[in-house]
């Protein structure tokens, strides 16, 4: 009786120490595509760290000072995903930015909200950036 107890807390606590792992390799692959080329500027938020519910704002707010100040995107690409989640049924233009023109774009926004401000902290901190 004893040894199935401990065999069954070996094995919970084994599954619980591969689903952390799971989830720092997926991180890290994620990080690791985003310094390798051009990526959309949700993925390099999400993969810098900000949550969810704030990634949609910090990101629309990117793209407005992209456009005030005439930057175009490395690459345009077609995805069927979206952050927000769920089945992607249509597919979207995607605009893909490098790390660099990320910074750019860091150093000309100014979010008024503390979360967004926080996010910008963690884009900035990811890029190589200084905020």
């Amino acid at each position: 009786m004893q040894n199935s107890a401990i065999r069954r807390t070996r094995r919970a606590n084994r599954r619980s120490l591969r689903t952390t792992l799971r989830h720092r390799a997926a991180a890290n692959r994620l990080a690791a595509s985003c310094r390798r080329r051009p990526r959309s500027l949700a993925t390099v938020a999400v993969a810098a760290g900000v949550a969810k519910d704030t990634v949609t704002g910090v990101t629309n707010g990117l793209r407005s000072v992209a456009k005030r100040l005439g930057l175009t995107p490395a690459e345009q690409a077609r995805t069927k995903r979206t952050v927000v989640g769920g089945r992607g049924r249509h597919t979207r233009a995607v605009a893909h930015w490098t790390l660099g023109q990320v910074r750019t774009l860091l150093a000309a926004y100014k979010p008024r909200k503390a979360e967004y401000a926080a996010a910008v902290a963690l884009i900035a901190a990811f890029a190589g950036g200084t905020r």
